[in-house]
């Protein structure tokens, strides 16, 4: 650990607070095991990342993340309907409710459920927060060099 500014490719220890542009709390650390990640990684959204970079040990930051920087435009693309026989037997969807499904690269993704039709569900692949400006309080706690 040290005292020194974070750079991409360093390892840090963060307690956030992420809140949507209506002041409505989306995630907290501060009251749980704060996050550990690699600066620059793909591991977090971008602009979080780039937020903490020339931020020390305990210091404190609030920053707007735009929509690109956060995770993405809310793409129409991604709502799509499935036949009912999409999910296993004996299961039965309802709105709201998130699965994992595999997309047509071979990866797994979340899909969440919009609409149930008569045989048809109707389900989105956006991320939740996919379209939304993000606003974080950030406490540096740890870095350490890469």
């Amino acid at each position: 650990m040290t005292n020194r500014q974070v750079k991409t490719g360093d390892t840090v220890k963060v307690h956030y607070r992420g809140t949507l542009k209506d002041g409505r709390e989306f995630e907290s650390t501060f009251n749980d095991k704060p996050l550990i990640f690699e600066v620059g990684s793909k591991e977090i959204i971008p602009g979080f990342s780039k937020a903490v970079v020339g931020m020390a040990p305990g210091e404190k930051k609030s920053v707007r993340i735009p929509v690109n920087d956060a995770y993405g435009p809310y793409r129409d693309n991604f709502v799509f309907q499935v036949g009912r026989n999409a999910f296993p037997e004996g299961t039965d969807p309802e709105p709201g409710q998130v699965f994992e499904m595999g997309n047509d690269q071979g990866k797994t993704i979340h899909v969440r459920v919009v609409e149930i039709l008569e045989d048809q569900i109707v389900l989105d692949a956006n991320h939740h927060l996919a379209g939304k400006e993000l606003n974080f309080e950030i406490e540096l706690l740890e870095v350490n060099p890469q």
